[in-house]
């Protein structure tokens, strides 16, 4: 308890935790339409594409700017969703191998670059590497303050456009039928999931942040049927991920936050899929039982009744 006091009472620390905690809110809040969608791998795919888009902003500005980076990294995250429409409009590919094709095409093109960035011998580029796996402690406060701000808008617009995001994702030709503009809501929804895979990738990595948008909403699904509530509680699982990520790389500055974010967030999906209610591995396993035990309940007294007759027969006789 003494080095989290110790943490908490810098102020710099504060505000970290307060930025990734509203980053797992919000890519939990997001990532349950792409789950509901079946767009869990375009998440992954856009945080691979937007590799080469960091990198390109800092080769042409030369400097490490996280505005910049978010608009590099957007702009080359919409044209791998190009790529991805180009290549299932106009060959025989379905979409999953489309976005792996994507994926690995750009992230490779990624990868080069950044080791022509590292080899460059520009003093600017030091710190361009925890893009990889995230490290949270290394973020600047107006960092922190863009994540956070991008963050609270996307669950603020999510909030404002629920009814028309739940129309878009169970039924896009019942949304069009009632005068929604079902095309404009869906890129909406994707420039939305863009964002927030872009705006994590300092905290989390480009590597991992699609397992932050997933896993929460993946969790919060084992304990509600409604989707008002699903995405309450993959907002808070998210948020907890976050925060102790935060917490624990930042504790130990050897552990990079992205894998300590998402280690927390898979610890919460299997405390859901053991005790959740219903759909948990217990409560599947003792309603089995149940079933089971009133079976043979049931086996027993259907052989009762049909052996009574035989005994009082032999009683007659």
């Amino acid at each position: 308890m003494d080095w989290l006091m110790g943490m908490l009472n810098d102020p710099n620390i504060r505000w970290i935790l307060l930025g990734c905690l509203l980053l797992g809110l919000g890519s939990g809040v997001i990532g349950s339409f792409a789950y509901l969608r079946k767009q869990s791998l375009l998440g992954d795919t856009l945080a691979h594409a937007a590799l080469p888009g960091i990198c390109i902003a800092f080769m042409l500005s030369g400097i490490k700017s996280v505005g910049l980076f978010l608009l590099g990294a957007i702009l080359s995250g919409m044209l791998a969703t190009f790529g991805i429409y180009a290549i299932t409009r106009y060959t025989r590919i379905k979409q999953d191998a489309a976005m792996g094709i994507v994926l690995s095409v750009f992230f490779g093109i990624g990868v080069v670059l950044m080791t022509q960035i590292q080899h460059s011998g520009n003093g600017n580029q030091s710190g361009l590497d925890k893009y990889m796996f995230g490290q949270a402690a290394s973020m600047m406060l107006v960092d922190v303050y863009t994540m956070a701000g991008v963050s609270l808008v996307l669950v603020v617009l999510c909030a404002l456009l629920f009814k028309e995001f739940k129309l878009v994702s169970f039924d896009p030709g019942f949304a069009k039928g009632l005068g929604y503009p079902v095309s404009l809501l869906e890129q909406l929804l994707l420039l939305m999931t863009v964002v927030a895979v872009v705006v994590g990738i300092q905290a989390v990595g480009v590597v991992l942040i699609a397992a932050l948008l997933i896993t929460p909403a993946v969790g919060a699904r084992y304990w509600s049927d409604k989707l008002g509530w699903m995405v309450n509680l993959a907002g808070i699982f998210g948020a907890v991920s976050g925060a102790a990520g935060t917490l624990i790389s930042s504790g130990l500055s050897n552990l990079p936050t992205g894998p300590v974010t998402v280690l927390a967030a898979t610890a919460l999906f299997a405390v859901s899929a053991l005790i959740a209610p219903k759909r948990g591995a217990l409560a599947k396993l003792l309603e089995r039982r149940r079933v089971r035990a009133d079976y043979l309940q049931s086996r027993l007294a259907t052989s009762a009744v049909q052996q009574e007759p035989l005994n009082s027969g032999g009683r007659e006789v």
